[in-house]
Protein backbone atom coordinates (compact mmCIF):
# COMPACT_ATOMS: atom_id res chain seq x y z
CA UNK A 1 0.00 0.00 0.00
CA UNK A 2 1.32 3.45 -0.95
CA UNK A 3 1.30 6.07 1.77
CA UNK A 4 -0.36 9.35 0.73
CA UNK A 5 1.51 11.20 3.49
CA UNK A 6 4.96 10.31 2.20
CA UNK A 7 5.18 10.99 -1.54
CA UNK A 8 8.66 9.45 -1.68
CA UNK A 9 7.08 5.99 -1.35
CA UNK A 10 5.03 6.48 -4.54
CA UNK A 11 6.37 4.88 -7.70
CA UNK A 12 8.39 7.28 -9.84
CA UNK A 13 5.76 7.19 -12.60
CA UNK A 14 3.22 8.75 -10.20
CA UNK A 15 5.62 11.41 -8.84
CA UNK A 16 7.24 12.73 -12.01
CA UNK A 17 5.50 14.51 -14.86
CA UNK A 18 6.10 13.02 -18.30
CA UNK A 19 8.79 14.77 -20.35
CA UNK A 20 6.27 15.87 -22.98
CA UNK A 21 4.68 18.18 -20.40
CA UNK A 22 7.97 20.04 -19.97
CA UNK A 23 8.44 20.13 -23.75
CA UNK A 24 4.96 21.59 -24.18
CA UNK A 25 5.65 24.26 -21.57
CA UNK A 26 8.89 25.10 -23.40
CA UNK A 27 7.07 25.44 -26.73
CA UNK A 28 4.42 27.70 -25.18
CA UNK A 29 7.15 29.75 -23.48
CA UNK A 30 8.96 30.09 -26.82
CA UNK A 31 5.76 31.25 -28.55
CA UNK A 32 5.23 33.87 -25.84
CA UNK A 33 8.85 35.03 -26.30
CA UNK A 34 8.31 35.39 -30.07
CA UNK A 35 4.95 37.16 -29.78
CA UNK A 36 6.24 39.55 -27.10
CA UNK A 37 9.25 40.31 -29.33
CA UNK A 38 11.68 39.66 -26.51
CA UNK A 39 13.77 37.39 -28.71
CA UNK A 40 14.13 40.07 -31.35
CA UNK A 41 17.76 41.08 -31.80
CA UNK A 42 16.41 44.50 -32.80
CA UNK A 43 14.60 44.90 -29.45
CA UNK A 44 17.73 43.82 -27.59
CA UNK A 45 19.91 46.27 -29.53
CA UNK A 46 17.26 48.95 -28.90
CA UNK A 47 17.55 48.27 -25.17
CA UNK A 48 21.34 48.58 -25.12
CA UNK A 49 21.17 51.82 -27.13
CA UNK A 50 18.64 53.14 -24.56
CA UNK A 51 16.18 53.80 -27.40
CA UNK A 52 13.12 52.01 -25.98
CA UNK A 53 11.57 50.85 -22.71
CA UNK A 54 10.18 47.55 -24.08
CA UNK A 55 12.89 45.19 -22.81
CA UNK A 56 13.37 47.09 -19.55
CA UNK A 57 9.66 46.63 -18.92
CA UNK A 58 9.88 42.90 -19.59
CA UNK A 59 12.98 42.44 -17.42
CA UNK A 60 11.57 44.67 -14.66
CA UNK A 61 8.31 42.70 -14.67
CA UNK A 62 10.26 39.43 -14.39
CA UNK A 63 12.27 40.80 -11.45
CA UNK A 64 9.07 41.92 -9.68
CA UNK A 65 7.38 38.55 -10.26
CA UNK A 66 10.50 36.78 -8.94
CA UNK A 67 10.63 38.98 -5.84
CA UNK A 68 6.93 38.44 -5.14
CA UNK A 69 7.32 34.68 -5.68
CA UNK A 70 10.24 34.41 -3.24
CA UNK A 71 8.31 36.48 -0.68
CA UNK A 72 5.23 34.25 -0.99
CA UNK A 73 7.31 31.05 -0.84
CA UNK A 74 8.93 32.22 2.39
CA UNK A 75 5.76 33.78 3.88
CA UNK A 76 3.55 30.72 3.37
CA UNK A 77 6.27 28.06 3.68
CA UNK A 78 5.45 26.65 0.25
CA UNK A 79 6.70 23.14 -0.44
CA UNK A 80 7.57 21.24 -3.62
CA UNK A 81 5.06 18.87 -5.22
CA UNK A 82 6.88 16.04 -3.41
CA UNK A 83 6.37 17.81 -0.07
CA UNK A 84 9.98 18.92 0.45
CA UNK A 85 10.58 22.39 1.90
CA UNK A 86 11.87 25.02 -0.52
CA UNK A 87 15.02 26.68 0.72
CA UNK A 88 16.96 29.48 -0.92
CA UNK A 89 20.62 29.47 0.07
CA UNK A 90 22.23 32.82 0.87
CA UNK A 91 24.62 34.04 -1.81
CA UNK A 92 28.15 35.26 -1.20
CA UNK A 93 29.50 38.18 -3.21
CA UNK A 94 32.52 37.55 -5.41
CA UNK A 95 34.40 40.05 -7.58
CA UNK A 96 34.09 37.52 -10.38
CA UNK A 97 30.36 38.30 -10.50
CA UNK A 98 31.18 41.83 -11.66
CA UNK A 99 33.54 40.63 -14.41
CA UNK A 100 31.21 37.82 -15.43
CA UNK A 101 28.24 40.19 -15.58
CA UNK A 102 30.16 42.64 -17.74
CA UNK A 103 31.32 39.89 -20.08
CA UNK A 104 27.77 38.50 -20.28
CA UNK A 105 26.33 41.97 -20.97
CA UNK A 106 28.88 42.73 -23.69
CA UNK A 107 28.16 39.40 -25.36
CA UNK A 108 24.42 40.04 -25.12
CA UNK A 109 24.80 43.52 -26.64
CA UNK A 110 27.06 42.34 -29.47
CA UNK A 111 25.05 39.27 -30.49
CA UNK A 112 21.55 40.50 -29.68
CA UNK A 113 20.88 37.29 -27.78
CA UNK A 114 21.14 36.07 -24.24
CA UNK A 115 21.23 32.31 -23.55
CA UNK A 116 17.55 32.11 -22.55
CA UNK A 117 15.89 32.67 -25.91
CA UNK A 118 18.59 31.23 -28.18
CA UNK A 119 16.49 28.20 -29.12
CA UNK A 120 13.39 30.36 -29.64
CA UNK A 121 15.41 32.61 -31.94
CA UNK A 122 16.64 29.63 -33.94
CA UNK A 123 13.09 28.24 -34.06
CA UNK A 124 11.80 31.62 -35.27
CA UNK A 125 14.17 31.47 -38.24
CA UNK A 126 17.13 33.51 -37.00
CA UNK A 127 19.52 30.75 -38.05
CA UNK A 128 22.64 32.92 -37.62
CA UNK A 129 21.99 32.63 -33.88
CA UNK A 130 23.28 29.05 -34.13
CA UNK A 131 26.76 30.61 -34.08
CA UNK A 132 25.86 32.37 -30.82
CA UNK A 133 24.61 29.06 -29.40
CA UNK A 134 27.84 27.27 -30.37
CA UNK A 135 29.86 30.16 -28.89
CA UNK A 136 27.88 29.96 -25.63
CA UNK A 137 28.52 26.22 -25.43
CA UNK A 138 32.23 26.71 -26.15
CA UNK A 139 32.45 29.49 -23.53
CA UNK A 140 30.77 27.26 -20.96
CA UNK A 141 33.20 24.46 -21.74
CA UNK A 142 36.23 26.79 -21.47
CA UNK A 143 34.96 28.18 -18.15
CA UNK A 144 34.55 24.65 -16.80
CA UNK A 145 38.10 23.81 -17.90
CA UNK A 146 39.75 26.88 -16.30
CA UNK A 147 37.44 27.47 -13.31
CA UNK A 148 39.75 25.79 -10.80
CA UNK A 149 42.53 28.20 -11.80
CA UNK A 150 40.44 31.37 -11.36
CA UNK A 151 40.52 33.42 -8.14
CA UNK A 152 37.60 32.89 -5.78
Amino acid sequence: MVSERNPQTKPIQQRAKPNWVFGLVGVVFGIVFVKAEIISWFRIQEMFRLDAFHMYGVIGSAVLVGMLSVYLIRRFNVRTLQGDPISIAPKQFSQGQIWGGLLFGFGWAITGACPGPLFAQIGAGYTAVAITLLSALAGTWVYGAVRKHLPH
